[in-house]
């Protein structure tokens, strides 16, 4: 391909990402199949393609759909373990942000809620929300009367019914918020913790390290609290597994305030909070390194404010 053509794909490639990422929940998975696009793209006919932009759509929704419909994915999904990867504010992948139903719709509650779709619903959800597509328009890309779009949109709207949990955060907020959080958590306290969460709080875990063969489940606030107290008291058994004392920072993740653990330049964990009304409504832990690899690389290359814990 000539220098032009490339440059018209690259032009594309964040938007592709971010179509890719809220439709499969993996940054990686994402990337990959963004890289099929391309190949495609290569070996098109492009004499032929009147608009690129909308082609391009095409293609990475479609070979997103190939993915969540594949035997292997399924099987991940089914057993239990799997967890949609989280990114820091300001990656590209995380795309539009200008509209509520924008920043929703990259959330780690929303993604998760999102499988309860079918691929087609997801896909309907994702364009016209995040995208701001026509139904004419993804009827076009998904090979659906204009009818079957509305009503695939209508179904999966009735199935993500969450309170928001995403919010215009500016980063002094989300540091004040991962503070109180991150002192009640060390304060061995329990109480001190529950005050901090909704009554119907809520929490979910990959384990230490990431090491649960099937995700570890909170569901009250005394539960969650237990835990999160649990989990953050240092111990030398604890540093032993992460492999040294980490650092601790207050980020925003996926639209949400976010709790940063760190072992040199290397993410080795990050809890999500979920706000409502000032108060977190939803713990999500993630400690497995393959959903931590794009968190780490764009940390690696940005400067950081003072952690919370200079060593845990």
């Amino acid at each position: 391909m000539d220098t032009a053509t490339v440059a018209r794909f690259e032009a594309s490639r964040d938007r592709l990402a971010s179509i890719a990422y809220r439709l499969l929940g993996s940054a990686a998975d994402a990337e990959d199949t963004v890289q099929d696009a391309f190949l495609r793209w290569q070996a098109a006919d492009r004499d032929y393609v009147e608009v690129p932009e909308a082609w391009l759509t095409k293609i990475v929704t479609n070979l997103a759909l190939d993915r969540l419909r594949s035997a292997k994915h399924r099987h991940e999904r089914a057993v239990g373990a799997w967890m949609p990867e989280p990114l820091l504010d300001g990656d590209p992948m995380l795309g539009p942000a200008d509209t509520v139903e924008q920043r929703e719709s990259v959330t780690l509650a929303v993604l998760t809620l999102m499988e309860r779709l079918s691929p087609t619903e997801r896909a309907v959800y994702v364009l016209h929300e995040a995208f701001a597509y026509r139904h004419a328009e993804i009827a076009e890309i998904l090979d659906l009367t204009v009818s079957a779009s509305q009503q695939h949109l209508h179904r999966a709207r009735a199935r993500i019914t969450v309170a928001r949990t995403a919010v215009d955060i500016e980063h002094a907020a989300a540091r004040r918020v991962v503070a109180a959080f991150l002192d009640a958590a060390t304060s061995g306290h329990t109480d001190q913790l529950i005050a901090l969460l909704t009554e119907d709080a809520s929490g979910i875990s990959d384990g230490a390290g990431g090491l649960a063969t099937t995700l570890i489940r909170y569901t009250t606030p005394q539960r969650l609290a237990t835990a999160a107290r649990a989990g953050f008291t240092p111990s030398p058994a604890k540093r032993r597994l992460i492999g040294g004392a980490p650092s601790m920072y207050a980020v925003i993740a996926n639209g949400c305030p976010a709790l940063l653990v760190t072992l040199g330049d290397r993410v080795v964990g990050v809890a999500i909070l979920e706000m409502r009304q000032d108060k977190i409504a939803g713990l999500r832990s993630i400690a497995a390194p393959h959903r931590l690899e794009r968190i780490t690389a764009a940390w690696q290359q940005r400067e950081h404010d003072a952690p919370l814990i200079e060593s845990w």
